[in-house]
Parts: C-alpha cells; structure tokens; sequence
C-alpha cells in the first residue's frame, strides 16, 4: 500500500485516492461516496459547522447560516487574502480553505484507517490564465493551507495528467491521447503518450508532449445559463423610468457562485430599493427583492446547475422554482443553453487547437480523446472538442474520480 495520498481538491468536488492493491483508490469520504462536494455551511442556529452534502442538505432545508462554494475559485485572485463574515466574525479565506482541506484529510484518514503526512496535490494547468506569477502565488497558496491543514509534504501534479495515469491503467497498447478534463473553474488538456510499458517509468516528462488550459469551466457554464434564461424573471434588462436599465451588477453577482454572499449586503439592499422607486416592472424586482431578503442565492444557483446537468441528456428541462414568489416553472432549451455558451465553448475549443499546434501533432495522429470532470458532459462542448481530433475514439472516464485515482498513482511513484 501507497504511503502517500493523492488529493483533488475541486471547485466543485473533491476525492483523495489511495493506491491499495486490489482495491478501488478512491476513499469513501460522505455516505459511502468518494466524493465530498466542496461546499462548507456555517449553521448559525447550531453554531457548527457542515460540509459536503450535509453543508448543502443543511442550507436547503432553510437553517439560518453562511453558505460557502466554489472555494477554489479563490485562489488566485485578489479574494484570497481577505476575509468574509460568519456569525459575526471575521474569517479569513485562507483559514475557510484549510478548515476544509483539513476535512478532506481527516476523512480520508477515517477511511484509510491510517495518517497521511505526504500528498499529491492536484492543480489546474492554470490557476490564473495568462499570469505566470499570479499562477505561482496560487499554487503557492495552496500549498501553505495544505501545510496549515496537517500534510508535512506536499507535491503537485496537473489534473488533466493526473487523469491521463488513470487512462493508462486501464488500456493494454500504446496510445496518443487527448485528456479533457472540464473541471468546475477549468478546462485543462494534455496530450500524452501512454502505455503500459511507459507507466513502469519513474519520470514521465518525455511522454508528455504539451499541457494547456483555460479559466472556464461548469461554474461558468451555470452563469451565464443563470444571466440568459434565470436572471430576466428577476429583473435582468428591465428599464428604468429614465430608459436606462436596471444595473447589471446584482445579478451577476447571484449568478456567480462565489460572490452570491454580496448581494446581501446593507448596501446592495438600499441600492436595489432606490432602483426599485424607478423601475418599470415591479413585480420583477419583487422577486428579486424577496429572493434576497430569504437569501435563496445559492438555492437559485443549484437549480440552475440542475437544470445544466438535466440539459446534458435532454433536449429540454423544465425547472420549478418554488422559492420565488410567485412560484414558477421555467423551461430550459438546449438551444438556448449552447448559444448562452457560445463564446465559453470557443476559447475552450482555441485552447485545444493550440495545445495540437504547439505539440506539431496532426489531428490524425491523435488515438483517442479521454474525458473527464463533471463538465464533460456539455455537449456542445464535448462535440466540439471531438471535432478537432475526429478520428480519434472517444472514451469517457469516471466524470468525478479519475484525477483523484490518476494522483494516488503519482503518489505511490514519487513518495513509495
């Protein structure tokens, strides 16, 4: 058995894997399940505090508290170094992040029956896109709350290659392939050589031929499938008596996952109550105004990825939204989903054709496309990404465990 662990921490799921022989690496972490949703909710009428399903359980059922997800989407940026308010007090994002990280090593110990002191720790090909310091100072970052949480040593590996060792466990010839992995904040690819012979080498850095990614990923997808089909029941592109519109600042701010808790602050409340004295549809900005007073941001934000998800299989969806008052069903169409995207979807898809480029491989010579993470399945994505190595097979890998498993093997490598 591994002596070290392997650890994904996701913007919206997370896994630890541990290389045991005959045996699954990925350890149970909440109900059984591999996965802990990255999600932390501070009940404030139990003051304690929850995570992973419970967090989400917990904040559904209408406890009063602080709700907290997409974490990882701060690293990197200029949030990171400062704080928010739980019941009262101040905490600083660095020690949100630990409190979790801890958790995530704290299962997985439970569930190994065993300390982990070492750690594989996934990363993005990119943190910060374009921005080789701020991508230092993130991974950085990590690795000190990493530290803060228990692990004394720790060493990184890209996710989009940490799936690719997965893959390569599983086929029994030598491969080129495209990893895709659609994450929840990103988008990383790899084109990598693998075999079963190639898997014996301790240094891997010649198989890999090129690694690229992108700031995009399922919680982008869920904004901007939020700002063109959710947000206009609230408000969105309404006019003011001035024929100016109602400020677009709100609502992107309860579609983006990590900024939700701004939009109820004092000051938004007084702002969208000025707004309200001038705006056209009222009963638009009656929702709104309600959804915020019972703080039903985040119950918005989950509906929508829910209807993303359903979009995923279905042509359509219908989604009932039963916290806003009036209660109201909205239907989804794909259609209106893929165009919502559209400009996501081509700078991913420019990422790809430039990792091929800077690889100088044909799109012919790719064998197959591997994918992975939770977004993976946005078919408009998925197609065009095929589409640019289309005669290479397409396989899909466990959406959620498989850079969580592919780390516990770079553990075993690197650690023994």
């Amino acid at each position: 058995m591994a002596n070290a662990c392997g650890v994904d921490f996701g913007t919206s799921n997370s896994t630890v894997g541990w290389s045991r022989p005959g045996q699954s690496a990925l350890l149970h972490l909440e109900d059984g399940k591999p996965t802990l949703p990255s999600v932390v909710f501070f009940n404030a009428e139990e003051d304690a505090v929850h995570f992973g399903r419970a967090a989400l359980a917990n904040y559904l059922a209408g406890h009063e508290g602080r709700l907290m997800r997409s974490l990882k989407s701060l690293l990197g940026t200029s949030l990171m170094d400062g704080q928010t308010e739980v019941q009262g007090r101040a905490l600083p994002f660095r020690t949100l992040l630990a409190q979790f990280i801890g958790e995530l090593k704290r299962r997985a110990e439970q569930a190994a029956g065993r300390e982990f002191t070492q750690a594989i720790m996934g990363r993005p090909v990119f943190f910060v896109d374009d921005n080789p310091e701020a991508d230092s100072v993130a991974q950085q970052t990590l690795a000190d709350i990493a530290y803060a949480a228990g692990f004394k040593e720790i060493a990184f590996q890209y996710e989009p290659i940490a799936a690719a060792f997965d893959y390569e466990s599983q086929i029994d010839r030598e491969e080129l392939v495209l990893i895709a992995d659609i994450g929840g904040g990103t988008s990383d690819f790899s084109l990598v050589r693998l075999s079963p012979a190639r898997a014996k080498k301790a240094e891997r850095r010649d198989d890999i031929l090129a690694t690229g990614g992108v700031h995009i990923g399922g919680t982008d997808f869920d904004k901007y499938l939020s700002l063109a089909c959710v947000m206009p029941l609230l408000g969105m592109g309404s006019r003011l008596k001035n024929n100016s519109e109602v400020p677009s600042s709100y609502y992107f701010n309860l579609a983006t996952w990590h900024t939700i808790n701004l939009a109820y602050t004092q000051r938004v409340w007084h702002q969208l109550k000025d707004v309200y004295r001038d705006v056209l549809e009222r009963d638009k900005l009656d929702r709104l105004l309600k959804l915020i007073e019972h703080r039903a941001g985040h119950w918005l934000a989950l509906k929508v990825e829910e209807g993303k998800i359903a979009l995923s299989d279905a042509a359509s969806t219908d989604l009932h939204l039963d916290r806003l008052s009036p209660i109201h069903t909205l239907r989804l169409e794909r259609v209106g989903f893929d165009a919502a995207i559209a400009h996501l979807v081509t700078r991913v898809e420019s990422t790809v054709s430039n990792l091929l480029c800077d690889a100088g491989i044909r799109p012919d010579q790719v064998d197959t496309v591997f994918f992975t993470g939770g977004s993976s399945g946005v078919q408009l994505l998925r197609e065009r990404i095929a589409a640019l190595v289309p005669s290479a097979r397409r396989v899909e890998g466990d959406l959620f465990g498989s850079i969580g498993a592919g780390l516990a093997l770079d553990a075993l490598r690197k650690f023994g």
